[in-house]
């Protein structure tokens, strides 16, 4: 079934079994479908048709939840949008994705206030005189059931390209069903499992991988608005929580909290964690602290679902650094630059092929051909096989930097830098942090005659870049090195 339907599946059978804890507050799964029906009942009473795309700038929160069900129910292509972007970033997104109506945060009114918001037929915010509630409550708007297709859009995921312009990932309602159902079987998820969320729901991971296979077999899902560690130890013990998600940033600070050792987790059975491979050393003390708690990678992109491969927990220690073995259902290979599969222990392009893999880029045919080849989705990223058959990643070859879950692509940050006026040469490349795991570090060339200073650029980029994309170092070179093609040596840059 689609989530949708497992969805109303449960409703029949545990209406009042609680679907979403979020700051004392609870709500059922009867509640929450009902409301759910409400919003896209709605949108079709203001005409809204399948596959029109309506964006949600929220934070965590249950309205995030019932706004994500109700697209699904009413076949409305639901799109989630970053709130750490910047008031030109978002522009952009409305704008190309041509979204038909916005559901927003008060909060973000000041963003919203910068860019023009005249696509937005309807525009439904949460606080203030909370229209979204007053539309949630209104349990006279008729709603017609619709039926979906294995193919319909139901979301969409903008990411950032290489190009430096985000693109939106279109995964199917087949896509969200077969993520749902193959992430919960991986992980063993049950209707008494209590799922806390602390990573953003606007990104893929913590919606597919975590919130929706929670919800489709009938268990709890836990949210916070953000992470902060008191606050998170707190909750994991209040809510009894059972599985717990995090990228290894989110585990080292966790672990060098006081707090942490006097946190009752007894009730937890699993750890899991994305973005990068956990050291050896954070994974060893996670082990070692709690024997009784299983340890789980995943590993995947926004453009498979995200899905491609998991570790599990017998693997946690002898195979540190690898991102496990396929899943069910997928294929995975490591292939030359001809599409053909490497030898065992050689590096290729990791492509990976199945149920989770997207339809496409929205509006963007070229990107789309480049990525989807022969039913191959073309990861970007380079890995190879051991001889039991685990994956590693070894490289980006989109030299992508992973800043604690969120990715920066360097060539966004230069195009910034370019702009500032006395910038000859520009390059950023990723270099390691304790906490972060990699933060961005530019290289800037300043014209001749001219003077500029770290605040200058700093100042500058403020105003275009997200907070998490800021280059956290900065070094004035009088040239960069170069090859002689003229192509940046980043490698010489990384040290």
């Amino acid at each position: 079934m689609f989530v949708s339907e497992q969805l109303e599946e449960h409703v029949k059978l545990q209406p009042d079994k609680v679907i979403t804890a979020y700051q004392g507050r609870e709500m059922t799964y009867g509640q929450l479908y009902q409301q759910a029906k409400n919003l896209a009942g709605y949108f079709q009473e203001k005409g809204y048709q399948k596959d029109d795309i309506i964006a949600v700038y929220l934070p965590n929160s249950d309205y995030f939840v019932i706004c994500y069900y109700a697209c699904q129910l009413g076949g409305f292509s639901v799109m989630p949008v970053n709130t750490k972007l910047t008031a030109p970033e978002v522009e952009y997104i409305f704008s190309h994705s041509e979204a038909k109506a916005i559901i927003y945060d008060v909060r973000y009114e000041a963003q919203l206030n910068q860019i023009s918001l005249e696509q937005f037929k309807d525009r439904l915010a949460v606080g203030g005189e909370d229209s979204l509630l007053a539309v949630l409550a209104d349990d006279k708007i008729p709603f017609q059931p619709v039926k979906v297709d294995e193919d319909d859009t139901a979301v969409v995921f903008y990411t950032s390209g290489t190009t430096g312009k985000p693109k939106g990932v279109m995964l199917s309602a087949g896509n969200v069903r077969a993520t749902a159902q193959i992430w919960s079987d991986v992980m063993e998820i049950t209707a008494a499992d209590r799922m806390h969320i602390v990573t953003p729901l606007f990104h893929c991971a913590a919606s597919h991988c975590f919130t929706v296979p929670t919800i489709y077999k009938g268990g709890t899902v836990v949210i916070e608005e953000a992470f902060s560690p008191e606050q998170t130890l707190r909750t994991m013990e209040k809510e009894k929580v059972t599985i717990f998600f995090g990228v290894p940033a989110i585990y080292s600070i966790l672990l060098n909290t006081p707090k942490m050792a006097e946190t009752d987790l007894s009730r937890l059975r699993l750890f899991t964690y994305g973005a990068a491979p956990m050291p050896y050393e954070l994974v060893r003390t996670v082990k070692e602290r709690y024997p009784d708690v299983k340890v789980q990678n995943l590993y995947g992109q926004t453009e498979n679902s995200p899905g491609a491969t998991t570790l599990k927990d017998h693997y946690a220690l002898d195979k540190v650094g690898s991102v496990g073995e396929p899943l069910p259902g997928l294929e995975v290979q490591v292939v030359d630059e001809f599409g053909e599969p490497v030898p065992t222990g050689e590096v290729g392009e990791i492509v990976v092929k199945g149920p989770l893999v997207m339809k496409g880029y929205l509006k963007n045919e070229e990107a789309t051909r480049q990525a989807l080849k022969n039913g191959w989705l073309y990861s970007g990223d380079l890995g190879r096989f051991d001889q039991d058959g685990l994956l590693y990643i070894v490289d980006r070859k989109k030299d992508m930097i992973n800043r604690g879950g969120e990715n920066v692509y360097p060539v966004e940050v230069e195009e910034v830098l370019y702009q500032i006026p006395e910038i000859l040469e520009a390059a950023v490349v990723g270099v390691p942090h304790p906490i972060y795991g990699e933060v961005p570090k530019a290289f800037v060339v300043p014209k001749e005659g001219r003077t500029l200073t770290e605040d200058d650029v700093l100042t500058y980029c403020k105003t275009k870049l997200a907070k998490y994309k800021l280059p956290v170092e900065l070094d004035f070179l009088d040239t960069l090195p170069r090859n002689a093609s003229g192509k940046v040596l980043k490698h010489v840059l990384r040290g």
